[in-house]
This record gives structure tokens, C-alpha cells and sequence, in this order.
């Protein structure tokens, strides 16, 4: 697979700004149209409350929404002609989550955000990135609200449990792991069959290998700590600026209930991650 489509999100928070720049640094890399995806999602108001709005507020506040649209319209446009990009702008009204779902079954990757609990400000904004991790059928990559750093991509953690998902992720993040200075994959607490004498994870190493990827596998057994925690302290041993990981093995309110490796690293996630359901 090439990358020839990536669609980013762009809205108000306060992580938009390294979120667009880390979609312009990917563009560039792998020489893809760049579109912004803008949602104007306006404030549920309960009826009730509704006819007690008087028409000037109401016309003022769409008004607003409409010029913060116009000025993140501005800011991608002259952010992304700086890098000479090929770019394009997209602008909805409707629901966040719902938007993005559709709008990245036409792109090779869609980029979002990471959720912030402190900017609950749009709705479906609750439901991101889950619903369209679950919902999109495409690769999504995350970036972290709090993400400040320059480039990633050179140094992958690719968490390998020999699933379905985790199979989809490696094979959707091919073209960034072939780009990439050195990939581990890593297997956290192995279960189930393994061949005798074969390193947990080698196979799919020895597949990426013959792509062009510089792959070694590793595996930690330490059944006192959760899979998300060992693939976390691994990223941080290896100075991992991106993870490649399968979401979701288990039902979204399963994992929610239980706790699962996909919302650890969603909540904790320190540099970019690609999932893929």
C-alpha cells in the first residue's frame, strides 16, 4: 500500500496545531494530498430550552461557528502552502464522530486526536477516537493532545498479540515501517500455541523483513502487569516516537469495564500511535 490520501482533522483544541503539523510532516513524507476535515458541531439544546433562547442569541452564536470554521480554514491553508502541499479543505455540519467514520473510508490514513476529558466541547467529540477507530475500516492514527515533539515515525513499536487487528495494523502501517530506522515487535504476555524454540513474534518479523523493514522481534512474559503497561515500558526503553497496535480485541465496553490493552493506550498514549480495527 502507498499513502497517497490523508484526511486530518482539524478543529479548536488546544492539540489541533501539532496534529495538523504532524499530518503536513507525514504528507510530505510519502508525497500525499493533505485534506482537512472541519466539523461545525453545534450544541445540543434541549427543546425545552430552545424556545427560551431569544433568535439574537442563537443567530449570534451560528454566527460564530461559522467564523471559527472560516479561521481554521485561513490557518490550514497558509499552514500547509508554507510547506508548498498539496492540500484540500473539507467543511460539514453534523456530528464529529459520525463525519470522520465516513470521510476516512476515502483516505489511506485519517489522523485525529487524542480525547481530552477538559474539552468535552462538541457532539460526538466524546466518542472520538473509538467510534472511528471501531467504525472507519481504515488505519487511524492518534496524536496526543499534549504532543509537542518534532517527526516521528523513526523508531515503531508494533504491539503483536498474531490477532486479526494486530495483523490489519501491521499491514496498514507497512508504508511507515518501511520508512522507519528500526521497528521492534513486540509480543506482551504471549498466549496460546507457539512453535518450540521459535521467539514469540519472529514470524511476522521475518515477513516485514522481507518487505524492506528493519524488524527484530521481543517478548516479555511478567503476568503481574497489564499488556498495555510492558508495551509502554518497552516504547520508553527504546525511545519509540510511534506505536503500531490492533484495537479492540474485545467488545469497546468490554475493555472499558475490564480494562484492555486499547483504552490503556489510549489514555496513556505518549507519542503517536496508527490502530486499526
Amino acid at each position: 500500500m502507498t499513502v497517497k490520501d490523508i484526511f486530518v482533522h482539524v478543529d479548536g483544541a488546544k492539540g489541533n496545531d501539532a496534529r495538523v503539523d504532524a499530518a503536513i510532516d507525514l504528507a510530505n513524507q510519502h508525497g500525499a494530498l493533505l485534506t482537512g476535515v472541519y466539523v461545525v458541531s453545534r450544541p445540543v439544546i434541549p427543546a425545552y430550552a430552545e424556545v427560551q433562547i431569544s433568535e439574537e442569541v442563537l443567530k449570534a452564536q451560528a454566527s460564530a461557528l461559522q467564523e471559527s470554521a472560516e479561521q481554521a480554514h485561513e490557518t490550514f491553508l497558509s499552514a500547509t502552502a508554507v510547506k508548498n502541499l498539496d492540500a484540500e479543505w473539507r467543511c460539514y455540519e453534523g456530528m464529529t464522530d459520525s463525519v470522520l467514520t465516513q470521510e476516512a473510508r476515502t483516505a489511506d490514513v485519517l489522523i485525529v486526536g487524542q480525547h481530552d476529558p477538559d474539552e468535552d466541547i462538541f457532539p460526538g467529540g466524546r466518542d472520538m477516537p473509538d467510534h472511528v477507530i471501531l467504525s472507519a475500516g481504515r488505519p487511524v492514527l492518534i496524536i496526543p493532545y499534549t504532543y509537542h515533539s518534532e517527526g516521528f515515525g523513526k523508531r515503531i513499536l508494533v504491539a503483536w498479540d498474531g490477532s486479526s487487528r494486530a495483523t490489519r495494523a501491521v499491514h496498514d502501517a507497512l508504508p511507515f515501517l518501511q520508512m522507519a530506522d528500526e521497528v521492534c515487535v513486540m509480543v506482551a504476555n504471549p498466549e496460546g500455541e507457539s512453535r518450540v524454540g521459535v521467539e514469540p513474534g519472529s514470524q511476522i518479523t521475518a515477513h516485514l523483513l522481507r518487505h524492506g523493514v528493519k524488524a527484530e522481534a521481543a517478548h516479555i512474559t511478567n503476568h503481574d502487569v497489564k499488556s498495555g503497561e510492558l508495551l509502554l515500558s518497552r516504547a520508553a526503553d527504546m525511545r519509540a516516537d510511534m506505536i503500531v497496535c490492533g484495537a479492540y480485541g474485545h467488545s469497546r465496553w468490554k475493555e472499558l469495564i475490564l480494562g484492555g490493552v486499547t483504552d490503556h493506550l489510549l489514555d496513556h498514549m505518549p507519542v503517536p500511535i496508527l490502530m486499526s480495527h
